[in-house]
Parts: C-alpha cells; structure tokens; sequence
C-alpha cells in the first residue's frame, strides 16, 4: 500500500530547532522535549481529563489537542508531542483492550498461538479520523512549534497482547517466540502494517517528525533482538521513509546493549534513557555504521533526579548537554517519561536551562 503525504498538510519549519538538530544540523539552541509531557503531572491536565476513560479522552480531537498543547504553552517546549497511546491502534482496530488506572494496558483475550494472530483485526485508517482531526486543529494552533507523532513498535504490543498486559518478565512473549517463531513473525508483520498504517494518517495529517516507542525491547538479548524484532521494525521505518522525509526517532527502555542495532533499524535519531551516557552511546552508534552519518541522539536526564532538588539537576543538565556534543546532534529530553508526582516548575526551569547554556556554546 503507497500512500502519500499531502504537501499543504504539513508547515515549513525547516529551521525549528528539534528538526535541524535531528537532521544533524547545528540549531540555535539545543531542543528540549519531555517524553509523557502532554499530561501526568499537569494539575491542568488531570482537572481536564477528570472522569475520562484514556483511550476515549486520545479519540477526542478538542480534549486531545487541548491536552498536547498545555505543555507547549506552560514549559515552552521545542516540541509538542501528540496525546495518544501506544495502544490506541489495537483498540481503534477492535481488539478488546482498556487502559486501567494503575495498571496499564489490559487485553481482553490474549494471544495465545496461531489461530489467535490470524483472527486479529486489521487497521483502517478510518478507525482512526479522529487522531488525524487532532492533528489538524494542533498544525493550525501551534505556529512554529513542531508536532511529533508516535506509535508503539511491534515487539511492545506484542508483549501486551500476549501477556494480556504489564510484564515484569515477558515469560510468554519469549516463549511463544522460541517456540513458535513461525507464529511469532506472522504476528510481528501484522503488529507492524497496523503500526505502518497508524502512522501513516499522521503524516498525512501533517507531523513533523515521527517516534517509535518499543519501550520493552530491552529485556531481549541482543541475539534475539536481531532475529525476532529488527526486520519488522526496519519494515515500519522503510514504509515511512517511502511516503515522507520527515525525521524519524527511535527508542527504547533499557536498550543499552541494543543501541547499534537499533540505528540500523532506520531512525535518524536514536533515543538513550540515563543508563548509558550519550558520548558512550554516540560511540557505539557510530561503529554499527562507521560509514554513515554523525549519529543523533535523543536523551537521557534520569527522570527521578527532578526530585533531587535543583542543584542536582543542574549539574546533570550540564553534564549531558556536554556528554551530548560528542553526538552529530543532540535533543534534550529525559531518560524516560515524566514521573506523574514531576512538579512542574522543574520542567520549566531545565527548558530555560537548556536553552540558555546550549546557546552560549
């Protein structure tokens, strides 16, 4: 299936400074954005979302862009980042599924073997006009902020349609996977065109810039991670890349070990949470493809260090803007997402920082 991005759809931000950093550019300033900005730790964003079920509130274009947009207008982000869910294709598409509060995801009927994949839905972009509606009331409102879109890699929603939620271990997820890898792949290629199409309508609908979240990949070794994961995750960055040139982000939990190979999945930016230093990370990104580009890098201030007090995240501001000059680029944001007990003043303090101690370099 080839579809393409209607050129009116998307703004002319060629010299925003998360899209000059992630093409390897020198910007202005170096650009910061927060993973789970839009909500969580927003007083405003829990009074708007009070009584509203997850999956409905990201299928609700006016409470949707509302709720990307707080953080834009109260932290001055360089980018916003659309209020979804890594699960919200698979339950667009009609797989019974519901995020419940202090869970997470939780499937209705597991997948179990093969007659299970097989009976799984495929999705119509359609099931999701009311994201592309989102968007479009976020291009028109944003100016010269850029939109990231996102979608949840195949290996993560594998693991949650397995496991049938949150694993610790993902014990079933493996060991269909070495048991049945037959099974297993049909699965990943059918996770993956639906993972395809979603992004697709976002950027058709006018994104800036796309993240793919496998935030589980790093309980997989990297053998497996090879074998089992890696072609269908190139297969989503190669169908992007075939309808837009827009940058593409790649990240993961844990994925230390990982790093090199993720780049060679196709992203132009790799995110790196706070386990690994990003001089170490550029190293190892840069000798999975010696002959290619300076790697990016997205990251990588532990999330738990903004209750620290400020001296402290201070120093780690500085040290990582440091660490993340030894990359071709460099986009501040944490290691993870924000903590729901973040206050808020400190996520507006480190975008100030940052802004302010990377222009002066």
């Amino acid at each position: 299936m080839t579809n393409s991005a209607p050129v009116s759809a998307r703004r002319d931000l060629a010299d925003a400074p998360l899209l000059v950093a992630a093409r390897g550019g020198r910007p202005s300033h170096t650009p910061v954005w927060f993973m789970r900005q839009a909500g969580r730790s927003l007083p405003e964003y829990r009074s708007l979302r009070e009584g509203i079920p997850m999956l409905e509130a990201c299928l609700t274009p006016d409470l949707a862009s509302e709720i990307t947009m707080q953080p834009v207008r109260r932290h001055g982000v360089d980018a916003a980042i659309l209020f979804s869910d890594i699960v919200l294709p698979l339950y667009a598409a009609g797989i019974g599924l519901d995020i419940v509060p202090g869970t997470g995801p939780v499937v209705s009927n597991p997948v179990g073997d093969a007659s299970d994949v097989a009976a799984l839905p495929a999705l119509d972009p359609g099931q999701v006009t009311p994201v592309a509606d989102t968007i479009g009331l976020l291009i028109r409102e944003l100016g010269e902020t850029p939109l990231i879109g996102f979608a949840g890699a195949p290996f993560t929603l594998a693991s949650y349609l397995v496991e049938g939620g949150p694993s610790r271990n993902h014990e079933r997820t493996k060991a269909l996977m070495h048991s049945d890898p037959q099974t297993w792949h049909a699965l990943l290629e059918k996770l993956a065109d639906t993972t395809l199409e979603f992004l697709r309508v976002q950027l058709r609908a006018g994104v800036d810039a796309v993240q793919l979240f496998d935030s589980w990949a790093g309980a997989l070794s990297l053998r497996d991670y090879r074998e089992f994961v890696l072609p269908h995750s190139r297969r989503i960055f190669e169908g992007i890349a075939e309808v837009s040139d827009v940058p593409k982000i790649h990240f993961g939990v844990g994925t230390g070990e990982l790093l090199g190979t993720l780049r060679t999945a196709g992203a132009d930016v790799v995110g790196v949470d706070w386990r690994v230093g990003l001089d170490e990370a550029a190293l190892r990104l840069r000798a999975a493809e010696p002959a290619g580009p300076a790697p990016v890098v997205q990251g990588n201030l532990d999330p738990a260090v903004l209750f620290a007090g400020w001296d402290a995240v201070e120093r780690e501001v500085h040290r990582i803007l440091e660490e993340g000059r030894q990359a071709g680029g460099h986009i501040f944001n944490l290691g993870h997402g924000v903590l729901p007990s973040t206050d808020p003043e400190v996520l507006t303090r480190i975008v100030e920082l940052v802004h302010t101690a990377s222009a002066q370099r």
